[in-house]
């Protein structure tokens, strides 16, 4: 049985958040931070999966309203790849001479490797163009970039991070100057015929996108998606909520094993290969994909797919072929709570590790800062997550190394860490706390 058949079809949502979400966060103070120090730790309340929140959170302001271009959505790699092309080629023409050579880089560039983390870019330089320096065309075009390039539901995704991270700015009492930039490069040309790159991301997200028209693949390995807080409102008063649909495949996939698998699973080890490692990718111990039946493996596929199955059907339906193909070798890890209610505990951390995927999503025990009073900012409200592809990262196109200073590397032994914090190499003595 072949579980990847109709994962593709199901990954794409009609969008409800397009450019203006975006445009939102880079027009007007595009100065957010994410995980930061601050002068006043104030505790935050955790807000339920099940309830909206409290009404002392305040909504997050839209200056402008951008609609989509109206296009249709890719549904093969080819057009993905076509329709990325072509919006890299547009958001180009806007930019000066200068502008272009600081955007652009060599495809073998090792900055692709040391220039994404899990920390602020305060302390991480990210590389490319900061989109805050950037004129309020040139912002459309560079999120045009992501929009040719994403599935509606990772796109939506993609700007609710980035709308967590505006909410943070406008309600938090963070100090950290650097909350919400967010930061765009290539690496090689656009082409039809040859391979490139695509980095975005800040602090709270790390995309890094391979694109190679002539072998028809795309590969978003490695990956950061961060959440903080759990739930905000947007302009609309609509109660939003980054995670829900990871969390919701997390739960469907856990609540599907029987009490003997699920003691195995929370048994093991919850490993982590964080950014700016040179990692081993251990699996440690837990259940494995050969201890699932069909459906459980079909629901932890549709889990992978939140980072593996970011752009089109096609794309997604390859990715998790290659995963299936090796999943009775792939270990699962799980600790924290056991039901989807944000209202108690404090969140879950899994891995899951195999030869081709490597997932690991931890709960961050603090707010760093980044306190809102009634609003989830710690714990469920406070997330990292990094994916990566131990036989694939960067298609291969560079040798993975270590960020200067270790910033947002693992634990300083290599080992994992099972406590909930991500893993920060040997950050200095003022860096955020995750």
């Amino acid at each position: 049985m072949n579980n990847t058949d109709s994962l593709g079809k199901s990954r794409r949502v009609a969008r409800s958040k397009p450019l203006w979400m975006a445009s939102m966060l880079l027009v007007g103070g595009l100065a957010l931070a994410g995980c930061a120090t601050s002068t006043t730790d104030t505790a935050s309340s955790e807000s339920s999966s099940s309830t909206s929140p409290t009404s002392t959170a305040s909504t997050v302001d839209s200056p402008i309203a951008t609609t989509s271009s109206g296009s249709e959505d890719a549904t093969t790699t080819a057009e993905t790849i076509a329709d990325t092309n072509e919006a890299v080629e547009a958001f180009l023409a806007t930019l000066s001479e200068e502008q272009v050579e600081a955007v652009t880089y060599d495809y073998d560039d090792e900055t692709k490797t040391t220039s994404w983390s899990n920390y602020p870019v305060t302390f991480v330089e990210r590389a490319g163009l900061n989109l805050a320096d950037l004129t309020e065309e040139q912002q459309t075009a560079a999120m045009a970039v992501l929009e040719a390039l994403l599935s509606d539901e990772a796109y939506e995704t993609v700007t609710n991070i980035m709308g967590g991270d505006q909410y943070l700015l406008e309600n938090s009492d963070t100090t950290e100057t650097s909350l919400g930039q967010y930061y765009l490069a290539f690496f090689g040309d656009a082409s039809d015929t040859d391979a490139y790159a695509v980095q975005f991301g800040g602090h709270h997200l790390g995309i890094n996108a391979d694109l190679n028209g002539a072998e028809d693949t795309i590969t978003f390995a490695p990956t950061h998606l961060g959440v903080q807080p759990a739930v905000y409102t947007d302009e609309d008063g609509d109660e939003v909520q980054p995670f829900d649909g990871i969390y919701t495949d997390a739960f469907a996939f856990f609540d599907s094993l029987t009490p003997e698998q699920q003691e195995t699973l929370t048994s093991g080890d919850v490993t982590m290969c964080a950014p700016g490692d040179t990692c081993d990718f251990e699996s440690g111990s837990g259940l494995t994909g050969a201890d699932l039946t069909d459906e459980q493996k079909q629901l932890l596929l549709e889990l992978i797919a939140n980072w593996a199955g970011m752009a089109d059907e096609e794309t997604t339906a390859s990715t998790l072929a290659e995963i299936e193909a090796t999943l009775d070798e792939t270990v699962i890890a799980w600790s924290g709570e056991t039901t989807y209610d944000m209202s108690t505990g404090d969140g879950i951390n899994f891995s899951i590790s195999g030869p081709d995927v490597y997932i690991a999503f931890q709960a961050q025990s603090g707010s760093a800062g980044a306190d809102v009073e009634g609003v989830s900012t710690s714990g469920w409200g406070h997330v990292h997550t990094i994916y990566r592809d131990p036989s694939n990262d960067y298609a291969n196109s560079v040798e993975q190394q270590a960020a200067t200073g270790g910033m947002g590397g693992g634990a300083p032994d290599g080992g994992a860490r099972g406590d909930g914090q991500m893993p920060s190499g040997e950050p200095p003595a003022d860096a955020p706390s995750s």
